[in-house]
């Protein structure tokens, strides 16, 4: 590839720029409401209660909308974590019936 200017790199940019966003695509697929079959689980974190609720395959502004509502309700706090809601406390018997009500489904045990 013969240059015109003595200053030009000669990279190109739109070559890279391709590789990259394919990269970020999420490699897990998006699943519907009604597909999702979550668990809740309870933890100790640096002795301190923790409930998690998941595994979502779903939009993370989604995710985030439902995750502060289910807060609100149980008055507690929260993060999300690999997919999954975490709240703080001990919530197992609460958290269940909130989410159905909205919809979603749980594993049977």
């Amino acid at each position: 590839m013969a240059k015109n200017n003595l200053f030009e790199m000669g990279s190109q940019l739109s070559s890279g720029w391709a590789l990259i966003q394919e990269a970020q695509t999420p490699a897990t697929p998006l699943k519907s409401q009604k597909e999702h079959q979550l668990v809740v689980t309870f933890e100790k974190r640096n002795g301190k209660p923790v409930t998690l609720v998941g595994l979502f395959f779903y939009e993370e502004a989604a995710l985030k909308i439902l995750h502060q509502s289910i807060k609100k309700s149980l008055a507690c706090g929260g993060a999300i974590e690999d997919q999954r809601l975490l709240f703080q406390g001990d919530h197992r018997e609460k958290v269940k019936p909130l989410f159905e009500k909205l919809g979603w489904k749980f594993k049977s045990k």
